[in-house]
């Protein structure tokens, strides 16, 4: 897939902002905006846990996988428990939800990186959150810049499904069966329409 440069752009401004607070050991404005009683995690492995090519990692001893994901940002609470974050930039009219139907994923990431901070021996928080930027249309002229809505919406997170999926995918790569496709499936779809090409 192409990548999502303007996206990018502000996940990457996102972290200098957050890591700015996190130096500080104080908390965002948001966070006390929301009555997030909290601050940026400080911790060695940070900037790993944040590279798409590193991130936090576990190895899977019953299926020999090494499950890894990037995270956006890890907050730490009061109790010293970790919290999952993780930004999003959009350019909607509508009210963000998290019930929508592509955003299903975003819940199912979350949960992954908890699963694997968990795995890797943290006290973790079931609430995340995600931090969302939502671009403005609604100004005269564009002068060179975008200015952007920022809010915060909690999402309480439930890791209980992982352990069952990273065993599934094992028995599927390690059957001699090709799985059924699923008519929901839009990689399946893809694939039956290319297969139909002459």
């Amino acid at each position: 897939m192409p990548g999502f440069t303007l996206n990018m752009a502000v996940d990457a401004l996102m972290k200098k902002e957050f890591d700015f607070y996190r130096s500080d050991r104080s908390s965002h404005p948001l966070m006390k905006a929301y009555g997030i009683k909290a601050i940026p995690f400080q911790h060695p492995e940070m900037d790993n846990w944040r590279n798409n090519f590193k991130g936090v990692r576990y190895h899977h001893q019953p299926t020999n996988f090494i499950i890894y994901g990037a995270v956006d940002d890890i907050w730490q609470d009061e109790e010293g428990n970790l919290i999952v974050v993780d930004y999003k930039a959009t350019s909607t009219n509508e009210v963000i939800s998290l019930d929508d139907r592509y955003r299903q994923s975003y819940k199912r990431q979350v949960e992954i990186y908890q699963w694997l901070l968990r795995q890797n021996g943290f006290p973790v928080s079931d609430l995340a959150y995600f931090v969302y930027a939502n671009g403005l249309k609604d100004k005269e002229a564009f002068d060179g810049q975008l200015e952007f809505k920022v809010e915060v919406i909690p999402y309480r997170g439930d890791d209980g499904w992982v352990e069952d999926a990273i065993e599934s995918a094992h028995r599927c790569l390690v059957s001699e069966t090709i799985p059924q496709s699923d008519p929901e499936c839009e990689y399946c779809q893809y694939h039956q329409k290319l297969s139909q090409v002459d």
